[in-house]
């Protein structure tokens, strides 16, 4: 009889510890406190830059009280104002180096999208995409060891095509940039010792033996554009979007020229994300580059956002370091519907976990900002389980606040366009005087021409 109570009693007690702690666990991190306006500031990578500005319209759409302001500045920009902490996150397509991360202690790399960086060309006798090209090749063009569109080495590769005796024309990166991280990472590791990993080697920043120079995806994809038989690299994204011509680039194994497009980015990610180190721990080797699999591109990568354990380092007060949280936990998981669209590959399950693990080690002055729990089903993170939470009154409230607020904007267009109106009249006004002030100029001088 004693040895079934001091069981029963043994069952209650750990009842009673295992209840509190999964109460006390939360599916998804507190949404932004509406009755405050809050600004989120953010720098780095262009490379990602598309779907963080989409993030960006989305996310205000959820929580009209938020505003993110996001620099797209490279990678490196990025890293630099994370370190000296000039912003609230920073993204970088490279992840910290083991020096930067010393400068950085107990930052967290949150992979926040995978992305592509194609090859793109103009050559006006080859107006459509698929010139075949391999690393090696690549290689080449960017060393200068290859300086004609109908070199052997290109010809061999593209046989069913007329290649110009023209000189080819290179465009890189003139920034820090994690997109020449990426693409310096690849031709380093398809064209090792003595080729260009032995010569020039991987970094946001390099010693580039020719070419011209432009800051950001959209400054080398100016140059291509205007720069007819030229050669760069930018995101896949803004290859799409400025309606360029791009190069398929043999696979990993060697077997396959590949297109670079979200399926393919995808592909390259499956032989990696049972690897990855944890958020906290060292991501300096991490590279998706000549990814094992026959459709998998071989320039894909993560693309990171980086973030202090800490957030009281970066953030003015604990609501805001709420708020940020939330907003990144909102982009690795309800804001991966909008990758696709822009030609980014969503977050596969695994890595989105290794994001929410990450996220869950996020404290402001010491003290935990959110209890995940994997076992807890996520919850909805938009408005409407906001809006759920709030009691009659406080929705009544909220209800007499958003007409107001209404009812400002509307006074406030009517006020601008007063303004407007005001000011084109006057404009106008200050024209037709100039004018008529100018005829009677002209007119006193044919009188006095005529006088003479």
């Amino acid at each position: 009889m004693i040895t079934k109570i001091t069981l029963l009693l043994m069952i209650a007690t750990i009842v009673a510890i295992v209840a509190p702690l999964s109460a006390n666990a939360e599916s998804a991190p507190d949404t932004p406190d509406s009755r405050y306006v809050y600004h989120v500031n953010g720098a780095g990578a262009t490379f990602p830059f598309p779907l963080i500005d989409l993030w960006r319209v989305e996310y205000h759409n959820d929580f009209d009280n938020v505003d993110l302001n996001y620099q797209s500045i490279g990678s490196g920009g990025g890293v630099k104002q994370h370190i000296e902490k000039t912003v609230n996150f920073a993204a970088s397509d490279a992840p910290l180096s083991i020096k930067e991360r010393v400068l950085a202690p107990n930052t967290l790399h949150i992979p926040e999208t995978i992305g592509g960086v194609v090859v793109t060309y103009n050559i006006p006798e080859i107006p459509q995409s698929g010139l075949k090209l391999t690393g090696k090749v690549i290689s080449g063009i960017f060393l200068g060891n290859i300086t004609k569109w109908n070199d052997p080495l290109i010809k061999d590769l593209n046989p069913g095509l007329t290649l110009p005796n023209q000189d080819i024309v290179v465009a890189h990166r003139s920034d820090g940039s994690g997109t020449t991280f990426v693409f310096t990472d690849y031709l380093s590791n398809s064209d090792p010792d003595p080729g260009w990993g032995k010569k020039i080697g991987k970094g946001k920043s390099v010693p580039w033996p020719r070419g011209l120079a432009a800051a950001g995806n959209e400054g080398v994809a100016g140059i291509v554009k205007s720069t007819t038989y030229s050669i760069g690299y930018v995101e896949l994204a803004y290859a799409y979007q400025t309606k360029m011509t791009f190069a398929y680039v043999q696979n990993g194994d060697k077997n396959k020229f590949i297109e670079p497009s979200i399926d393919s980015i995808a592909a390259s990610s499956a032989s990696i994300v049972d690897r990855l180190p944890a958020a906290e721990a060292d991501w300096s080797a991490v590279s998706m580059v000549n990814a094992p699999g026959p459709n998998s591109y071989p320039i894909s990568s993560f693309t990171y956002l980086l973030v202090y354990e800490d957030l009281k380092q970066t953030s003015k007060h604990k609501e805001e370091a709420k708020t940020m949280l939330h907003m990144i936990y909102w982009m690795v998981t309800d804001g991966q519907e909008f990758s696709r669209s822009l030609l980014y590959a969503p977050l596969p399950d695994k890595v989105v976990e290794l994001d929410k693990k990450g996220l869950s080690r996020i404290t402001y002055d010491g003290e935990v900002l959110w209890k995940y729990d994997p076992s807890v089903k996520t919850a909805e993170s938009k408005k409407d389980a906001k809006k759920v939470e709030l009691t009659k009154k406080e929705a009544d409230a909220k209800k007499v606040a958003d007409g107001k607020l209404a009812d400002k904007k509307l006074a406030d267009k009517k006020l601008a366009d007063k303004k407007l109106a005001d000011k084109k009249l006057a404009d106008k006004k200050l024209a037709d005087k100039k004018l008529a002030d100018k005829k009677l100029a002209d007119k006193k001088l044919d009188d006095t021409k005529k006088t003479k």
